[in-house]
């Protein structure tokens, strides 16, 4: 008994008091874009490159599936809490869709800008928040 190690309980963490939320920063404001520009271009993707049938069922499905899945997994307030790196798959299998959609477009110039800079700031915005 005399060689188990003292063990203190730690106190629960503390919820933020009510009506307060932490600051947000310039690369929360890139990150929302990212969100939005990929949700936009999946849009765009499935109203323009589809015939008239599929367009409205991809032009509306594809952004629906997106928002779905990031609903689920990747907001701050995620229904299914899963492990960081389930998290940062999911992002980027989004991230990576929207970069597709633009070379699919014949736009491969766009989908490696967009896909550089929304994986930049969701390296860093997923590196912010394990720390």
């Amino acid at each position: 008994m005399a060689d188990s190690p003292a063990v203190r309980p730690e106190a629960p963490e503390q919820p933020p008091a009510a009506g307060t939320r932490p600051a947000i920063s310039a690369l929360d404001v890139v990150a929302l874009l990212c969100e939005l520009v990929a949700f936009g271009t999946l849009a765009f993707w499935g109203f323009a490159t589809w015939p008239m049938p599929w367009s409205l069922v991809i032009g509306i499905g594809a952004p629906v599936l997106a928002i779905l899945l990031w609903a689920l997994f990747v907001s701050p307030r995620a229904v299914v809490r899963v492990h960081p790196f389930v998290r940062a798959l999911v992002e980027l299998l989004v991230y990576a869709s929207a970069t597709l959609a633009w070379w699919d477009m014949g736009q491969a110039w766009v989908g490696v800008a967009f896909a550089v800079v929304a994986v930049t700031a969701g390296v860093l915005s997923g590196r912010r928040r394990l720390s």
